[in-house]
């Protein structure tokens, strides 16, 4: 065997074994290549996955945050109407004239009167405007006086120096009464709530 032949056989040994090598490395490579592409393809469907979550929760947020606002919305429209419902009752109690108004003005001031039997000198104030009307009431009621003006509907507020008493039976105070008493059903009457 001369020497060439061993370079050759060890040059073809070498050829082998790098071919060898290369088939291994690239078969090495691929597995990589897949691995990694199989890990970007699960980091992807994960991804997708959170931002249709993520979508999804935003949507129920807003749907939520919508509903509350228009519920929001149904109930100040609703206050507005009951609030302009209490200001047509007051407006039409600021309206009552003659016989009524001096019927309601009268039944109040009895009411209270019950609680002044004993009383001596009991001063009652009334609405600027009803001044003359509860003058004339007055006059039935022995050691009752006028006393001054009071910022209301009409109606009385009676009060005794000696008891220290004071009754505030005002048309405001009757409907603040029945209002609170008959919202719910003013409410289920306007809103037609069954």
């Amino acid at each position: 065997m001369t020497l060439e032949t061993v370079v050759e056989d060890i040059r073809e040994e070498a050829r082998a074994r790098a071919e060898e090598i290369r088939g291994e490395g690239e078969a090495e490579a691929e597995s990589l290549v897949e691995a990694a592409e199989a890990d970007a393809e699960e980091t992807l469907e994960a991804a997708e996955r959170r931002a249709e979550r993520n979508v999804e929760q935003e949507r129920e947020r807003e749907l939520s945050s919508a509903k509350l606002e228009a519920k929001q919305m149904r109930l100040e429209a609703r206050r507005d109407v009951l609030e302009s419902v209490r200001d047509s009752v007051e407006e039409a109690i600021v309206d009552l004239e003659g016989e009524d108004r001096e019927e309601l003005t009268r039944a109040l001031l009895d009411d209270a009167a019950t609680e002044f039997e004993d009383a001596d000198g009991v001063l009652v104030h009334g609405r600027a405007d009803d001044q003359a009307l509860v003058e004339e009431i007055l006059a039935d009621y022995d050691g009752y006086e006028w006393a001054g003006e009071y910022d209301c509907l009409g109606g009385v507020v009676v009060e005794s120096d000696e008891s220290r008493l004071r009754v505030n039976n005002t048309f405001d105070s009757v409907v603040e009464d029945v209002w609170e008493d008959e919202l719910k059903e003013i409410s289920t009457r306007l809103f037609d709530e069954q």
